[in-house]
């Protein structure tokens, strides 16, 4: 296995080659300078179809160059792209790469990335596995998850959509709703009730869709930060060969459970998402305003928090990498990256004031804004803040479960 020092060489050689370094500050740490460049610190973009698309693509030819080498998996083996190295080894590809002006992130890219080729890569069969991990951990295609529904929200084992086997297809019929992404996706995972007889967490089954297949029609949601990334997503007897079932037929609450894990578990608090800590900083030190103590204290608190949540991260990192299937440590990873992004909008909040409520021209002010209305999306992404509580609560601290009159009783006498 090559060294750490040898490694990082020629990282930084290929880096050299593909990027361009960040300008430096006087103490010559690699930030960008204030005024200088696009800003944007929206947790959901605010663009049209052709403005997102064009984020999308330029995170897919960044991914797919870095895939050339392996440096887009790095810990994982050659089968699949990785260069079967070790956590060491990419923590410090991420740190070299973080010295580089690269593309920005964006949430499509990292479902198919973060989430799809990881819950392929670990539930799916040999076929699932040769046709579709190498290519989506790679950003070839895109991928969206087809969960919540209008009457089944963090409720995700109250879903109607229905899957019908007929010979070797089925025949799915419903509604996805908050689909993040699906109008730019190749594939959707759509999570199915496919035996209403059972109880309503043992009768679902997990498929993978081609989102341009028959049946399928994808509308738009406007969201009120202004951007459309959400979608709903009607299936009509979409058909499609049981060679696309993800696990067994009626196990797809632990399909389910396992991509929520992985959600949960990169909920990391990305510094292109809804901006971070040295961002904040800036803002604070062109106001001229770390001198009170006041802001000194709740940047020092923010900055507490950002440590906190990417050492957590890295613990549910480490527990993937061992093979394990992600567990309620992805809970506790979305409940810090939501309490951070509420701190950041409180603490830019009162570093502005009204700056945050009238655009003047000023770059970097108001638009913290678009945080501000985004952030509390994120309470209900992947499951809101109560249904987290719970699996703590449940899993973690071995409390009571709660009282669920619905749990051994057939879906279909569910009152809805």
């Amino acid at each position: 296995m090559i060294d750490i020092e040898t490694f990082t060489s020629e990282a930084r050689q290929w880096l050299d080659e593909n990027a361009k370094l960040r300008s430096t500050n006087d103490e010559g740490q690699r930030e960008p300078k204030w005024g200088e460049g696009e800003f944007s610190v929206a947790v959901f973009h605010n663009l049209s179809f052709e403005e997102e698309k064009a984020i999308i693509t330029d995170a897919m030819k960044w991914t797919q160059r870095k895939a050339e080498v392996g440096y887009h998996k790095i810990t994982w083996e050659p089968e699949y792209g990785g260069m079967g190295l070790t956590k060491e080894h990419e923590k410090a590809f991420f740190k070299l790469e973080s010295e580089y002006d690269t593309p920005g992130g964006h949430e499509t890219h990292s479902v198919t990335t973060h989430l799809m080729a990881p819950s392929i890569r670990l539930l799916g069969t040999d076929q699932q596995k040769k046709d579709w991990v190498h290519k989506w951990a790679g950003a070839q295609e895109m991928c969206c998850q087809l969960f919540s529904e209008p009457s089944a929200g963090s409720d995700l084992a109250s879903v109607a959509t229905k899957a019908d086997k007929d010979g070797d297809e089925w025949i799915l019929n419903g509604q996805k709703v908050w689909s993040s992404g699906a109008q730019f996706s190749e594939w959707g995972m759509a999570v199915c009730r496919s035996d209403s007889d059972l109880p309503k967490h043992k009768g679902i089954t997990v498929f993978i869709i081609p989102m341009d297949a028959p049946g399928v029609e994808i509308r738009q949601i406007r969201q009120m930060s202004g951007g459309t990334s959400f979608n709903e997503v009607f299936l009509t007897d979409v058909r499609v060969p049981d060679t696309y079932r993800i696990g067994d037929i009626g196990e797809g609450w632990k399909v389910a459970l396992t991509v929520l894990g992985f959600e949960r578990g990169s909920s990391n608090g990305s510094s292109r998402v809804g901006g971070n800590w040295a961002q904040a900083k800036s803002l604070a030190e062109h106001l001229n305003l770390t001198d009170d103590p006041v802001v000194r204290d709740q940047l020092a608190r923010l900055y507490s928090q950002y440590r906190i949540m990417v050492l957590n991260t890295q613990r549910v990192v480490a527990q993937t990498k061992a093979g394990q299937a992600p567990g309620p440590e992805g809970s506790i990873s979305k409940m810090i990256w939501v309490k951070s992004m509420n701190l950041m909008s409180d603490v830019i909040t009162k570093i502005l004031g009204p700056r945050i409520t009238a655009d003047t021209g000023e770059w970097g002010t108001y638009e913290w804004n678009e945080h501000l209305l985004g952030a509390p999306g994120y309470r209900i992404a992947g499951g809101s803040d109560e249904i987290q509580r719970n699996i703590v609560g449940e899993r973690v601290l071995g409390l009571p479960g709660e009282p669920r009159v619905d749990k051994n009783i057939p879906y279909k006498d569910v009152l809805k």
